[in-house]
């Protein structure tokens, strides 16, 4: 996996799914708390009459090139994960939602998982 601060040189460049196709544009990454290793990524997607909102997706699997970075995941299940408004933030209830859209544990409840970075 790549480290933090090399996947936040890659804010603003365009996100896509494993078959090429653009999703949006990476907007902010989300270490995990117990290992501060990439662990999700909120991708800045269009809407109707403009309106914008963040999709989370799981940097694992996800590799990068000159100017995108690609994910593991379908663009279909990616635009229908949990979103936050583009000024919003992830609320700790909201947290356990993310990991289950992808069928990732999402820890004991503890405390937070995800950190923005």
């Amino acid at each position: 996996m790549f480290e933090a601060a090399d996947i936040r040189e890659y804010r603003g460049h365009k996100v896509v799914d494993a078959d090429g196709d653009k999703i949006g544009e990476l907007e902010a990454v989300y270490v995990d708390t117990a290992t501060d290793q990439p662990a999700f990524g909120t991708i800045t997607l269009g809407g109707l009459l403009g309106g914008k909102r963040l999709v989370f997706v799981p940097f694992d699997g996800a590799t990068v090139g000159p100017d995108y970075v690609k994910v593991a995941y379908s663009k279909s299940l990616v635009k229908e994960a949990p979103a936050i408004d583009t000024d919003g933030e992830l609320k700790a209830e909201d947290e356990p939602a993310v990991f289950a859209h992808y069928g990732k544990p999402a820890g004991d409840g503890s405390g937070r998982r995800l950190a923005r970075r």
